[in-house]
Parts: C-alpha cells; sequence; structure tokens
C-alpha cells in the first residue's frame, strides 16, 4: 500500500496532466476546428454532436436513427406496429447459427456511403465514428449480451492487404475498449480466400462460406459469449457460418454488431 503522501502525490500529478491534456486540446481544437467526418461541417456551438464529437447531428440522425423496430434474432426492419419479435418471418425458418443481431440503420442512403468508405486505407476515422455512433444508440442493448470476447470478421490476408484495412478490426477495438472485453482478433481464422458475396443468390452465398472458417485449437470456449463484428449483413451467410465454427469450440451464444443491415433490393 502506498503511503497517504505518495498517494495524494500521484493524484495530483494524475489530475495535473489531465488539465493539460484537456488544455491542449482546447488549443488544437481553435487552431484546428474539428469537422463531421461525414460531411465535412465545423461545430455551430451547439452541444449535441454524436460519436464523440465526430458527427454532426444531421448526419448522426442519417447514419443511425434513435429508433429502429427490428427483429431482435436477424436484425431486420419489422413494421412500426408489429411488436418487436425474437424472430421475424425471414429468418423464423432459417439455419443462422447467431443468436441476435444489433445493427447502426439500414443499409441505403447516406449509410451505404459511409461503409463503403470504411473499407479503403482512410477508412478507420469513418469506422470509429460509426461504431461510438453504434454505442451510444445501442450500449445498453449490447451489455445486456454480456459478450466477454470481441471477435472480428477476419479478411483474407490477400484482400487485407489490398485494402490497408479491416473496418471489422477497427469496429471491435472500440467496442472491446467501451465493453471493457478482451478483443480476440485471431480467435477465428479465415482458411480460404472466398469469391466476393456480393452478387451472389443467397444460397449460394452459404455455400460460398461453407467451411472457410476455424477456430484455432488452442481456443477453448466454453460457455463463452462472443460478440462477432461486421461492417454490413446481409443474408447472415457470413456470420452464420463464423458462429457454427465458434459453438463448435464450446462457445453457448453467438451475438453480432454491424453497422447495417442490408434488405430488399440492397442485398
Amino acid at each position: 500500500m502506498l503511503p497517504l503522501g505518495d498517494w495524494r502525490g500521484r493524484m495530483s500529478l494524475r489530475a495535473g496532466c489531465a488539465r493539460a491534456v484537456r488544455a491542449a486540446r482546447s488549443v488544437v481544437d481553435v487552431l484546428f476546428p474539428p469537422r463531421c467526418v461525414s460531411c465535412g461541417s465545423e461545430p455551430d456551438g451547439r452541444p449535441d454532436w454524436a460519436a464523440g464529437g465526430l458527427l454532426c447531428p444531421k448526419c448522426a440522425e442519417q447514419l443511425g436513427p434513435k429508433h429502429r423496430n427490428c427483429c431482435r434474432r436477424c436484425g431486420g426492419n419489422v413494421p412500426e406496429e408489429t411488436p418487436r419479435p425474437d424472430q421475424c418471418s425471414w429468418c423464423r425458418n432459417s439455419q443462422l447459427q447467431f443468436d441476435s443481431v444489433v445493427a447502426l440503420g439500414n443499409y441505403h442512403g447516406p449509410l451505404q456511403e459511409v461503409v463503403a468508405a470504411t473499407k479503403t486505407p482512410a477508412g478507420g476515422l469513418m469506422a470509429e465514428a460509426l461504431t461510438r455512433l453504434l454505442l451510444e444508440r445501442h450500449e445498453g442493448e449490447i451489455r445486456q449480451l454480456r459478450p466477454n470476447f470481441v471477435v472480428p470478421v477476419p479478411l483474407y490476408w490477400g484482400r487485407r492487404l489490398g485494402r490497408g484495412i479491416n473496418s471489422a478490426e477497427t469496429m471491435a477495438r472500440t467496442l472491446a475498449r467501451r465493453l471493457g472485453a478482451p478483443m480476440a482478433p485471431r480467435m477465428v481464422v479465415r482458411r480460404r480466400n472466398t469469391a466476393p458475396q456480393k452478387g451472389l443468390p443467397p444460397q449460394a452465398r452459404f455455400r460460398n462460406v461453407r467451411n472457410a472458417f476455424a477456430v484455432p485449437a488452442n481456443y477453448h470456449l466454453e460457455d463463452a459469449r462472443p460478440l462477432l463484428v461486421d461492417d454490413t449483413l446481409t443474408t447472415g451467410a457470413t456470420c452464420s457460418e463464423i458462429a457454427w465454427a465458434l459453438k463448435q469450440s464450446g462457445a453457448s451464444v453467438v451475438h453480432v454488431a454491424v453497422l447495417a443491415r442490408a434488405q430488399g433490393a440492397n442485398r
């Protein structure tokens, strides 16, 4: 145990450092005013900027509405007058292996555009902003799932090299930091490269990723509750295949967090 004087001294030093950091940030904000990472607008003095000051109110509402009536299991939209179901007509008879989905919004319009931007080498800040907004909208719901690992969907190494970024890893890092759960980027490995899912019909998507993922033998996941993270969920084929691999290694439930949920013509 530290002597009382030493403890007080360290607390005073920490407080002084915190004040210095806040002062430095204030100077930086004056010299280089922060801008919305989506539209580029500058703060207008209102305190309602979202995502830790990275998104203006207008973009925040467009990218992640505060209310979205959706299915708990697959994250798909359901009619506003329908009580939020545990399963909807789309996923009720499906073989999806994950247990629930939390999504920021629908994959169309502005959100579709900015999610595409997260897959570019300069997309890291956008991915972080959208993940922060996801937490602002749904942190309570995610915490109720009690995840004890945060697992990004892995990219094949060649595709990762081409993009220069895996937006799912950026998302997972931000979520893990806020939730206080370890990020496990190597818990799931991609065994082989797969054809892009975009443009494939639903059943072909499931065939395309079959046995494409594995959990290394040194992971023992008895009763684990991993939170699987990706930018977009369409048919759910990729996340379902990974969830199956995680459950084969002992995970009791697998939940999914995504930025966008694609439906209908956007599949």
